[in-house]
């Protein structure tokens, strides 16, 4: 089919990647334009951009499609369909219907649950059982348009946002190639009114631990929030961001540890930390973590 991409995260990638192994015709990618980053806080591609240009793709990345002349470009494309997948600009109606079959979403949930910015923070943080992927026929509300196709996806035990995003990306780069397989066969689900959920916007001031609620809630934030923005506790004046976790039976005073190994006691039960990063240090598993800054029995975390 002849293809407009819209997507900017690496959350993206693997599904323009799909697209282009299939033989679609790719237009034209669409992402979010490049923002300093970095030490040197220079202009950096997002990673759909750096990806499309070494297929070899055209890139546009417009501020806005707002616009007359925006959307008379896009229209002047002649899509069969675009594919939207963590584009991050809203698309204006005159964008919407361009495409002879319209825009087709690929949204991380089981919508109506998790509509909106974060769907798989929220989940995890949440305690949600699984979550899924949908392929969903865009109109103007937030994640509000019929389903096409969907597919649920359990949620492990010990899963944080970053191993489950690369599960449900894989998923949607697979499920896209369906619909457009069967484009025209399927027959749209509308959403229903009962469950809908709103997935915010990750805001830093969610990463503080607070040691004081249940261990299932700690555990929670910390998956839930890892690999970024990442939880953190304060280990005297020093911040450390805790990106893995798994609930321990172990009681104690919240805050305190309760052996070596980084189990540390919660308001009810207690929550044993498997993954840390130290400030300007990378990412380390607890044991290794724990050999370069021990935290022993009895320290007490938090400020």
């Amino acid at each position: 089919m002849r293809l407009v991409f819209m997507g900017s995260p690496e959350f993206s990638v693997p599904v323009l990647e799909a697209l282009h192994q299939e033989g679609h015709e790719i237009v034209c990618v669409y992402c979010q334009p490049p923002r300093p980053a970095g030490r040197g806080k220079k202009d950096r591609p997002t990673p759909v951009q750096a990806r499309a240009e070494a297929l070899g793709l055209p890139v546009r990345h417009p501020v806005s499609l707002k616009g007359a002349e925006a959307q008379a470009e896009f229209a002047a494309l002649d899509a069969d369909v675009a594919v939207v997948v963590a584009y991050g600009l809203i698309l204006p109606q005159a964008v919407l219907d361009a495409p002879k079959h319209g825009c087709l979403n690929i949204h991380a949930s089981l919508l109506p649950r998790w509509r909106g910015a974060a769907p798989i923070h929220r989940a995890i943080m949440a305690g949600d059982a699984e979550t899924g992927v949908c392929i969903m026929q865009m109109e103007a509300g937030l994640d509000t348009g019929p389903v096409l196709l969907r597919e649920v996806l359990e949620i492990e035990n010990e899963e944080t946002t970053g191993e489950l995003h690369d599960r449900l990306s894989t998923l949607g780069a697979r499920l896209i190639g369906e619909a457009l397989a069967r484009l025209g066969a399927l027959v749209p689900e509308v959403q229903p009114e009962d469950g809908v959920t709103y997935a915010a916007k990750i805001d830093k001031a969610e990463a503080a631990v607070d040691w004081a609620q249940p261990a299932e809630m700690v555990s929670r934030q910390i998956r839930g929030l890892s690999p970024f923005p990442g939880a953190w506790t304060l280990h005297g004046e020093e911040r450390i961001k805790l990106l893995g976790a798994r609930v321990s039976a172990a009681t104690g005073v919240p805050g305190t540890a309760l052996d070596d190994t980084f189990t540390i006691a919660c308001g009810t039960g207690a929550v044993q930390v498997t993954r840390a990063q130290r400030a300007g240090k990378g990412v380390q598993e607890a044991e290794v973590f724990l050999r370069g800054h021990p935290i022993p029995n009895g320290t007490i975390l938090g400020g």
